[in-house]
């Protein structure tokens, strides 16, 4: 494949790039400090094995979906190496 001015590597630090950003993002919206026994969204109790399972838990799983959708518009789509804003 030919690279042109790229070095030989180039194409592995665009993915390393990528994952490492992915990454970061993840880990920043984490939950920090003690689980929550009830939501802060809408109230409702949180059971036990969720708190359990999720540490630092802030929303029911009814809440947590909801936030999960609207985080999903979100798409994360690294442009500086896609295609189409090569050729643009």
């Amino acid at each position: 494949m030919a690279t042109g001015w790229a070095g030989d590597t180039a194409v592995q630090d665009q993915i390393d790039a990528t994952v490492d950003d992915a990454v970061k993002r993840v880990r920043s919206h984490l939950a920090k400090g003690p689980g929550l026994e009830r939501c802060e969204e809408c109230d409702k109790p949180i059971p036990e094995a969720r708190r359990k399972a999720v540490p630092g838990v802030r929303l029911c799983v009814a809440c947590q979906e909801a936030a999960d959708r609207d985080a999903a518009a979100f798409s994360g789509y690294n442009r500086r190496g896609s295609k189409d804003s090569q050729l643009r």
